[in-house]
């Protein structure tokens, strides 16, 4: 068998049974699709299933259609490079559950304002550039202190730690990167375990923020570019990477990387990414991978 098919479940309920496993396979029987073996990667939550004779996109459409809207999220793959050596994940809204730019401007009464430009700009209808300068500028004059404080109060998305630290167990390298700022990836990045962390940086003056950010700003094409630089210095090509992300400036590392997933993403990231999570956690990117739950570290 040359392609895989895995459904994960949500962890908290655990709802992939042998019924799910019986009608994806007639489904892929629809197509002409011939499976194969079956092999669960946890109980009643994530599980293989190899099969032939399908492209993988029918394939996913074709299972997708026949489980409706169950809450299941579905990867349909060659078994070849399956398991990736790059992990490059965003961290807003992916590696951590909320957007730390909306979260400093609460601390100025702008958080309605603020949060509404970045919803626009995670949607792609803003460039984000442009959209960085502007929220950006709203801070001035924001201490420090309430920076600090911000970072402290964050909260890592469910899975973060496992799936950092999995991939690196199994020799695998990871980086974080974000259009947001160091001041919260480098905190982030050591807690997870990431080798590295690159994003953009605040100036600050006197223990305030200026309310300008230093150039060049990083921004969608920086990541794609950051993909790039790490594949080359790992001697590694890029089908043989994650990405994990969820806005639209997460998009052309997506399409880059050889699993690049939207997780939780905003419409237009989740209609164009190749795959994507809905339901799981990040430990979905282990099950994806063929990683079995007692393998996460």
């Amino acid at each position: 068998m040359h392609s895989v098919l895995t459904i994960v479940g949500d962890p908290t309920t655990r709802l992939v049974s042998g019924q799910v496993v019986t009608d994806a396979r007639e489904a892929l029987a629809s197509i002409k699709g011939e499976t194969g073996a079956v092999e669960w990667l946890a109980p009643s939550l994530a599980c293989d299933i190899l099969f032939d004779h399908a492209k993988p996109a029918a394939a996913e459409a074709a299972v997708r259609e026949a489980l409706g809207d169950q809450p299941f999220d579905l990867a349909t793959q060659p078994l070849a490079d399956r398991r990736k050596r790059l992990l490059l994940a965003d961290m807003d809204s992916t590696i951590v559950t909320g957007e730390t730019l909306d979260e400093l401007a609460a601390h100025c009464g702008l958080k309605d304002e603020v949060a509404a430009i970045t919803l626009r700009t995670m949607k792609g209808e803003l460039p984000f550039e442009e959209s960085l300068k502007l929220r950006v500028g709203k801070l001035q004059g924001l201490s420090i202190e309430v920076m600090v404080e911000v970072v402290q109060a964050l909260d890592l998305a469910p899975g973060a730690r496992s799936l950092v630290r999995t991939m690196r167990a199994h020799g695998a390298y990871a980086a974080l990167v974000s259009g947001g700022f160091t001041f919260a990836t480098e905190p982030i990045a050591e807690i997870c375990g990431f080798h590295e962390q690159r994003a953009n940086v605040l100036l600050h003056m006197d223990g305030r923020l200026t309310g300008e950010v230093q150039e060049p700003i990083l921004g969608m094409h920086a990541k794609l570019d950051f993909l790039r630089e790490l594949c080359q210095r790992q001697d590694l090509h890029a089908r043989q990477a994650c990405a994990v992300g969820d806005g639209a400036n997460d998009l052309a590392m997506l399409e880059a990387a050889g699993l690049g997933v939207a997780f939780r993403g905003k419409p237009k990231v989740r209609q164009e990414a190749r795959f994507r999570i809905d339901h799981s956690d990040l430990t979905a990117l282990l099950y994806f991978q063929g990683y079995k739950e007692a393998e996460f570290a």
